[in-house]
């Protein structure tokens, strides 16, 4: 749709999607010590992914835990890297605080809920369908509020009267304001998405999207300066130059794994002649989980 702001900043259309793949090793560039032919990888890259060979720098290539499918390890890098730069880079989490994440069933969402648990955080998910309600429960959500079944606002300020830690939105406009209000003495807002911005027919209303844009809060520095509140934002694509530490945040995560810390993600399969079917599903809202495609 043209909306995707690092690939008109970082890239430039056309572009080829992708972000993460997975599958086996099938040459080596001079020079290149700790891998061989055959060896099976994760792999990060900055668009490109959707393909069936891609070159890669070696130090954007990490080793698949054993235990994985390659399904399940093309689903891990992007949403955990990004749930991990949230929680551990901009959060800071404490045991026995109490987080709010919204879209829980999706892959940043489920990822945030496992690395809650991990932290000791009490984290309460909201999810757009009931059907997802499960897929957040097993994640680590120790509560799970569906946004369509009554207020949901008055939901989660019941569980958490004093406010919450953080909240993570991926919403836009459809919850900023009321996350915000949710928020706790010294609580994070963080802003990783503006899912409800987005048409779910892959056709832009312009209109609507300019609505939607005027309508989106602006926060007033004064007022977060007298309730010690913070918005934050997280865009993993804008992180590509951080090389060095997007690879510790994947060996932090990928020793996780390992050791059976942290567990995959729910994953659909889609064949990548099918790749505009799995896209109409991402729009549709009504995923679980992540989607991956197979050449």
């Amino acid at each position: 749709m043209g909306l995707y702001e690092s690939a008109k900043r970082l890239h430039g259309y056309p572009i080829t999607p992708g972000f993460e793949v997975a599958g086996v090793v099938d040459a080596l560039g001079e020079d290149v010590e700790g891998w061989r032919v055959g060896d099976r990888v994760i792999g990060l890259t900055l668009f490109g992914g959707y393909a069936s060979h891609l070159c890669l720098p070696a130090d954007r290539v990490f080793a698949l835990p054993p235990g994985l499918s390659f399904e399940q390890g093309a689903a891990l890098p992007t949403v955990f890297l990004t749930a991990w730069f949230m929680a551990h880079r901009q959060v800071h989490p404490e045991p026995g605080e109490r987080w709010l994440v919204h879209s829980a069933a999706g892959g940043v969402g489920s990822a945030l809920l496992q690395l809650a648990r991990l932290a000791g955080v009490e984290a309460t998910g909201v999810v757009g369908a009931a059907h997802k309600m499960e897929a957040a429960k097993a994640m680590g959500a120790r509560h799970v509020i569906v946004r369509g079944d009554g207020d949901w606002v008055a939901a989660a300020r019941a569980l958490a009267p004093s406010g919450y830690h953080a909240v993570f939105d991926a919403n836009g406009v459809a919850t900023l304001a009321d996350s915000w209000s949710l928020l706790a003495p010294m609580g994070k807002l963080v802003v990783y998405g503006f899912a409800s911005m987005l048409p779910k027919d892959g056709r832009v209303n312009w209109l609507r999207l300019a609505w939607d844009w005027w309508r989106t809060p602006r926060f007033n520095p004064l007022e977060m300066t007298t309730t010690n509140r913070s918005v934050l934002a997280a865009n993993l694509s804008f992180l590509s130059a951080e090389a060095p530490l997007l690879r510790r945040g994947m060996l932090w995560l990928l020793e996780r794994f390992a050791d059976g810390r942290l567990q995959p993600l729910p994953v659909a399969a889609f064949p990548l002649l099918d790749a505009a079917q799995a896209h109409r599903r991402i729009e549709s809202g009504q995923s679980v989980g992540k989607l991956v495609l197979i050449p």
